[in-house]
């Protein structure tokens, strides 16, 4: 694939990952989402709680506390260059004084959660997660989104080749080589 191509390969799926997000953007935008709601009953806090450990969403977030460090000692080394050594040792004692912070992260998302269903239905959807069909779609999902993803990038790029041919065909026609 030449330069072109690859470009517009590339341009293509930024196109339509922006436009398959654009409807679910939009919703958000006319539906604001609290941070953390808190008038949820304990018990479907807990609920809430209990699916995100079944989905293991602990993952996503996992690196965040340091990954935040990270980031900040990394911009702080942009700008006082000669603070190198203290700044990484600072790193350490901010990473060891932060420790266990994800554990906010996780809270959080169950209040979320249990602000956008009853108490009934996180119920039900613990019972689900729990049956056979359940189990399965908590092992299989994560597989079958990246396998998605992996056929998104592989047909993006074969579209990308027809458009870029498509291009090539109609600027001849206007008398110019691409």
């Amino acid at each position: 694939m030449n330069g072109f191509s690859k470009i517009v390969s590339a341009a293509g799926l930024a196109v339509g990952l922006a436009m398959a997000a654009a409807p679910a953007m939009a919703q958000q935008k006319q539906e604001p989402v609290a941070a953390a709601p808190t008038s949820s009953s304990p018990a479907a806090i807990a609920a809430a709680t209990e699916i995100l450990k079944m989905k293991n969403t602990a993952a996503m977030y996992a690196g965040a506390v340091p990954g935040i460090i990270e980031k900040t000692k990394t911009g702080l080394l942009q700008q006082y260059l000669n603070y190198q050594k203290d700044l990484n040792e600072v790193a350490v004692i901010i990473a060891k004084n932060n420790a266990g912070r994800e554990s906010e992260i996780s809270e959080g998302m169950a209040k979320v959660y249990a602000g956008q269903f009853t108490e009934q239905e996180l119920k039900d959807l613990v019972t689900f997660y729990k049956s056979p069909l359940g189990q399965k779609l908590l092992t299989s999902e994560p597989k079958a989104i990246t396998a998605s993803l992996g056929f998104l990038q592989t047909w993006a790029a074969q579209f990308g080749e027809t458009v870029a041919g498509q291009f090539k065909v109609e600027m001849k026609k206007r008398g110019k080589d691409i």
